[in-house]
């Protein structure tokens, strides 16, 4: 394929930091769909893991770990004002003070999380302010004391990312098929409005990963299909989820927030070890980790009508992932001896014989009961696309781009996550890269499927309470 589309031309440094296996597969999106100058494109990532595949590609490599006092001095000597763009895919590095930093400087930015400074994630003894609502709401404080400028796209990968465009796609499948007008909402209130009409009570992020090596996994090794550092850093985060106004149980080691937009809550547990009843097209019925992510707030604020602990109406969201077998077998292993493994690997596009990862939007409770509308995008797919990053590294990439993109056509947008964003424009971008995309809807409930031979603390009057979506 060599027809790509040209998105315009960036003047000035794009900086991008840090550059694991998201970086790497980012690049070649990069080069292929934006004018630059190449000698100006510069990598701030600490190890000399890619310096020769940066030099492959004509990249200057800055060698350098990013830190609270070090930041300014050095990105202040790479971007001019107004010229250039920061594309941070890091860990370790403070989103918010990066973002900051750029729209001082009036250069876009782009983030795929909501990233605090090193030691946050295990230093910090209050788990209310170990969750992802305390980071989202830094960043939302930030907009509204700020509002306008350039543009800063805050969370805008996979997931958080084009999961908020799917949901709108989501929605309106579904109130075509239950013979809504045709409209597209025009504003924020409009989609909550459509989604309270739809009957919506909830959104899984339903994720299954099915790739996988010839090499068994080795004892001592944390093996993912992405970052292993991220994976485990959300993990150790206390699970949470947005938190929907139709549900009538609440998990007694489950807290509320007293601040913010009190559109979600958090529990006692870490969301790797918090498992949930989900669904997705290939196994149908699985369990899924309740990994805390900025979607599962964000989704759940965004369609609020009302505000509050008790609006009008708000859906239930949260993650319910079900990583590669080998990243479940980690999870296993280091929550069984108490601590993470000093080897960390991530399976590549190479090494990975065969599987998809089939990361969708499970929109529940409805007329139809349940509906599945997401990407379906296997390996052999994602190599003959694009190259140095399997499916999952695909699908977060292709979404960065995405949001660049949209960046660029709305540089004065000021601070704004995936939610808030053109989803038609962003998925006319990214769609070549995400493989099938489907809709399936599904007649299974919670309560499908379960064992009878042991009694459990269930709804049966309403299969969608979380009661019944939380794995006892």
């Amino acid at each position: 394929m060599t027809d790509w589309q040209d998105y315009g031309h960036i003047d000035g440094t794009i900086v991008m930091i840090g550059f694991g296996s998201i970086g790497r597969g980012t690049l070649p999106l990069i080069e292929r769909h934006f004018e630059y100058d190449a000698r100006k494109l510069t990598v701030i990532e600490p190890t000399d893991t890619h310096h020769t595949y940066l030099a492959q590609h004509g990249a200057r490599h800055l060698r350098v770990a990013l830190t609270a006092d070090n930041y300014r001095e050095v990105l202040g000597g790479l971007f001019e004002r107004g010229k250039g763009f920061c594309v941070n895919l890091s860990v370790d590095v403070s989103s918010l003070d990066i973002m900051r930093f750029c729209r001082e400087m009036d250069v876009p930015y782009i983030d795929t999380v909501t990233e605090p400074w090193a030691g946050y994630y295990f230093d910090t003894e209050d788990n209310a302010q170990r969750t992802n609502y305390a980071l989202r709401e830094t960043v939302r404080a930030e907009a509204r004391a700020n509002p306008g400028g350039s543009t800063a796209v805050s969370c805008c990968g996979a997931n958080p990312g084009m999961v908020s465009w799917f949901v709108k796609e989501a929605l309106l499948t579904l109130a075509r098929d239950l013979g809504e007008p045709d409209a597209t909402p025009a504003t924020r209130e409009d989609w909550a409005a459509l989604m309270q009409r739809l009957g919506v009570k909830g959104v899984h992020i339903a994720e299954r990963d099915t790739q996988k090596s010839s090499r068994p996994k080795k004892l001592g090794t944390f093996v993912n299909t992405w970052s292993v550092e991220g994976f485990i850093a959300e993990g150790f985060q206390p699970a949470e989820l947005g938190w929907g106004s139709h549900e009538r149980w609440f998990p007694d080691n489950a807290h509320r927030h007293a601040k913010g937009c009190q559109a979600a809550i958090w529990i006692e547990r870490p969301g790797a070890i918090t498992r949930v009843h989900s669904w997705c097209p290939t196994p149908g019925p699985q369990y899924g980790f309740l990994v805390t992510h900025n979607e599962a707030i964000s989704i759940s604020d965004y369609y609020t009508v009302g505000s509050g602990v008790a609006p009008e109406y708000r859906p239930t969201c949260h993650y319910a992932y079900h990583p590669c077998d080998d990243a479940v077998l980690s999870l296993h292993e280091c929550f069984g001896s108490g601590k993470i493994q000093e080897k960390h690997h991530i399976l590549d596009e190479h090494e990975i014989t065969g599987g998809i990862d089939e990361l969708g939007v499970l929109l529940y409770g409805h007329q139809k009961n349940a509906l599945w509308f997401g990407s379906r995008l296997s390996i052999e797919e994602a190599r003959d696309l694009a190259p140095y990053q399997n499916a999952t590294g695909l699908q977060v990439t292709s979404a960065v781009l995405a949001g660049m993109v949209w960046a660029l056509e709305n540089p004065r947008a000021g601070i704004v996550e995936a939610d808030e964003m053109d989803h038609a424009r962003c998925l006319e971008v990214q769609r070549r890269y995400l493989g099938p995309v489907e809709v399936h809807y599904t007649d299974w409930t919670p309560l499908s499927n379960r064992w009878t031979q042991f009694a459990e603390d269930i709804d049966e009057s309403d299969p969608w309470q979380f009661r019944n979506v939380l794995a006892t």
